[in-house]
Formats: structure tokens, sequence, C-alpha cells
């Protein structure tokens, strides 16, 4: 264990899968010394993790949460800030994803994913914010995916949700500098979870083809980077865009 984040606290959303993002980020953060809050609407999923960390000898806790509801996200940061104190590093990394032509996706399927990928992370922030401010410190983390840079091919709602969080990273830096605050975007390819494994073997085939490293990212990988971010570290770092694609958008240009 670092200690490089000893004393503060995250909360890192979307950390119930055992294969996800989410989880690896809550164990990276761990290891640095931080008390993490695991956010999921999955609650026996996330006290799992949230026991991992506490075998670790971290402090955690697990709290359910629908963040497509702004109460429910009031009422859960209210929870965290009982059990861990208040949120110091906020890492938005839950999502959900919808299949569906710009002509052919229903209004439901819609709303549904901009509420949770967007409305969501900024229920959080804007919660947790406050508090940043009162005590000049925070990190602000959005996980944002290569279809917010240069869309997807039927993934209209997942790609200008994912558009948008790097334009929300964006404006919370520039409304937090003056209180120590920073927030960045990390925008993920193909990465090795148990989403990624729902892809047909022949796209699959294609992507891994065009990525020159030929390997798909790894969660650690992902969890790597956030705590970087998160740490002293990249103090000057914010309003930033960090692809972690393994050369994959390089063969947009």
């Amino acid at each position: 264990m670092d200690l490089e984040l000893n004393d503060k606290v995250a909360l890192v959303t979307g950390a119930a899968k055992k294969r996800g993002n989410g989880r690896a980020i809550a164990i990276a953060l761990t290891r640095e010394g931080a008390a993490v809050a695991c956010a999921d609407i999955d609650l026996p999923s996330a006290e799992m993790v949230a026991a991992e960390i506490k075998e670790m000898g971290g402090r955690s806790v697990a709290v359910k949460v629908d963040q497509s509801d702004p109460v429910a996200v009031r009422l859960a940061v209210a929870a965290v800030q009982r059990e861990l104190g208040d949120v110091d590093i906020l890492v938005n990394n839950a999502a959900v994803a919808s299949l569906g032509l710009l002509h052919q996706e229903q209004i439901v399927p819609w709303e549904k994913v901009i509420s949770v990928d967007l409305s969501g992370p900024y229920y959080w922030i804007r919660e947790c914010m406050g508090p940043m401010i009162k005590r000049n410190w925070g990190r602000i983390i959005n996980v944002s995916s290569l279809t917010g840079e240069f869309g997807g091919y039927g993934q209209c709602s997942y790609s200008s949700s994912k558009g948008a969080l790097i334009s929300l990273a964006r404006t919370a830096a520039l409304e937090g500098a003056r209180y120590n605050i920073t927030a960045n975007a990390v925008t993920l390819g193909v990465i090795a979870t148990d989403m990624s494994d729902l892809i047909r073997p022949d796209m699959r085939d294609r992507l891994m083809k065009r990525t020159p490293q030929r390997r798909f990212g790894e969660p650690e990988d992902v969890a790597n980077i956030v705590t970087f971010l998160a740490s002293e570290k990249a103090r000057f770092i914010t309003g930033a865009n960090i692809i972690a694609d393994g050369g994959f958008s390089l063969f947009v240009y």
C-alpha cells in the first residue's frame, strides 16, 4: 500500500462487476491508501467488492443507488459521508448502453441511457463538489469512451452521453481550478470486461486487428490511469481527455 491517498475518501460508481473497470479502480485506490465507497445499483455485488477491500485492510462501504435519480444520489452521498467522510475523489464510471440506429431507437432507451450515463455523473458532481470546494481539494474523473469522440454506429444515445462527459469534466475543471480541484476524462477503447465479452467474435477480431498493440485493455490499465489522476502527481493536469485505447484511434485520422 503506497499511501499516496492516505486519509482521502473515494467514491467509485459502477464498482460491482467482478471483471469491471469499477472494481479494478476501487481496488487500486485502496492500495494507495484511500477509503473507498462502492456505489452501484447491484448492492450484493458492490458489497462483495467492499468486503474484498476490507480484507485488504482498507475502509469501504457499499451503497445501492440508481444514479438517474438525483434524490437517490443525494442520499447515497450522505450515507458515504456518515460512514467514511466527505468525498475527496469522485470516479464517474457507471454506465448503461442501448443499441439502435438514429431513426429507429425508441425514446425510452434514449432517455434511460442519457439519464444514467450523463445526468447521473452530473448529480454526483453536484453533490460532491461543494464539500471539495470547502476543503480546497478534490479530484473528479469521468470515464468516457471512444464513441464519445468519434461517434458509434447504432450507439447514438451512448456516444452522445460519453461525448458530453468530456465537456462536463472540462466545465468542472474550469469551476474547480481555483479550489485545487482537478477534473479530467479518461476515454477508453475496448477493455476486456464482461461487457466486451458480448461483442460478436467477428467484430472482436476486427477491433483487435485495428489496435496497434494487438490486445484489448485490461481493467487494471484503466485503474492505473485513474489512480494517477487522483494523486498529487497529477495536480497540474485538469480539463484533459486522456485516451487509453492501445493506439486504436490513430487509424481514425
